[in-house]
């Protein structure tokens, strides 16, 4: 019976970490396409639990929110995301679940890895609240961002920790690279976050480099700022040009590091006889490194901004699989790994 509960929730799972992937994309494009504060109020929509429909709607929410006058091609992305994020949370909460019914002293950890997840959850629909109270401050937008990224972690972590896989074997140093490359990566994601909060995204068009000679360090000071307080609205973002460009710089710096990093650790893999590995790894960074270029070069088109988020998630993803596999602390819940490529 025990060995039932197991299976479902593995596949509930996958579900979940899946359906992560989708929250984020959406949440992507509704931070592009300015939706953020489509709706004004929270948790519902101009006081409705999708929108305003009718002239007479619109024009009563019009008069109780005269700084927010209604756009409905924006109200639909916002409330989409919002519903798609309580889904999540009850899917969190299955699991949970889930892991309460099997609760056993051989599988002890599920259930305080499910207790951190709901925790995580709880608070990314407080950072999804004040978001729309503070108005999209930079700060609140950022860390809503790495915890829908941590989310997807903690269940990718979770369900790699339900199934046997195999370990690769490695010594301290291939370990320490490629724990180091996940970090990097997760810092970059979170520079890439106050990057699309402080509008910056199209701050420098210069490519391949960005010119920083007329930066001056207070202008990297302005820009990474973190106790600047809460305006009206920072939609459009309220710093001035040269701030943006310390941080667009700054994004792209991380980027050469993330870049430098990951070639080595696929490098290092494919020494170990590792090559399948190596090449997704590689292949994931380049198709980031080139979206990240095609974001500058043809100006942020939506869909491409969109998938460069999600292809951040998904390298992300594969750096703890791999983190996983690298390490000999972890062990699956069922079955026995084996030590190999």
């Amino acid at each position: 019976m025990r060995s039932n509960r197991l299976a479902i929730l593995k596949f509930i799972t996958v579900i979940t970490t899946c359906f992560t992937l989708l929250v984020i994309t959406l949440g992507a494009y509704t931070r592009l396409v300015d939706a953020g504060l489509g709706c004004p109020d929270w948790p519902t929509c101009y006081g409705h639990l999708w929108g305003p429909e009718g002239s007479f709607e619109v024009k009563e929410a019009n008069s109780n929110f005269p700084l927010a006058p209604v756009d409905l091609a924006k109200t639909w992305p916002e409330m989409t995301h919002r519903y798609l994020a309580a889904s999540l949370g009850l899917f969190c909460l299955i699991i949970f679940a889930l892991s309460w019914s099997v609760h056993h002293y051989k599988h002890s950890k599920l259930l305080k890895h499910a207790s951190l997840l709901i925790c995580l959850v709880i608070l990314q629909g407080m950072f999804g609240m004040w978001t729309v109270t503070l108005k999209l401050w930079p700060q609140v937008v950022t860390l809503h961002l790495l915890g829908g990224f941590l989310t997807f972690s903690l269940l990718l972590l979770f369900y790699l920790r339900l199934s046997p896989v195999k370990l690769i074997p490695a010594n301290k140093k291939l370990k320490t690279l490629a724990a180091f490359c996940l970090a990097l990566t997760l810092c970059q994601v979170a520079l890439g976050g106050w990057v699309s909060s402080n509008y910056a995204a199209l701050a420098c068009l210069q490519l391949p480099l960005c010119s920083m000679s007329g930066l001056s360090s207070n202008d990297f000071i302005q820009g990474f700022n973190l106790f600047q307080q809460i305006g009206p609205n920072y939609l459009g973002g309220q710093l001035d040009a040269t701030s943006r460009v310390a941080i667009h710089a700054s994004h792209r710096l991380g980027a050469v590091l993330v870049l430098i990093t990951i070639t080595a650790l696929a490098t290092s893999l494919a020494r170990k006889g590792c090559i399948r590995e190596a090449i997704v790894l590689f292949a994931l960074l380049s198709v980031q490194i080139l979206l990240g270029m095609a974001n500058i070069y043809f100006h942020l088109p939506l869909y491409n901004a969109v998938a460069h988020n999600l292809g951040g998630a998904i390298l992300v993803g594969f750096l703890i699989y791999l983190n996983y596999r690298l390490s000999s602390n972890f062990r699956a819940y069922t079955g026995s790994p084996k030590k190999d490529c």
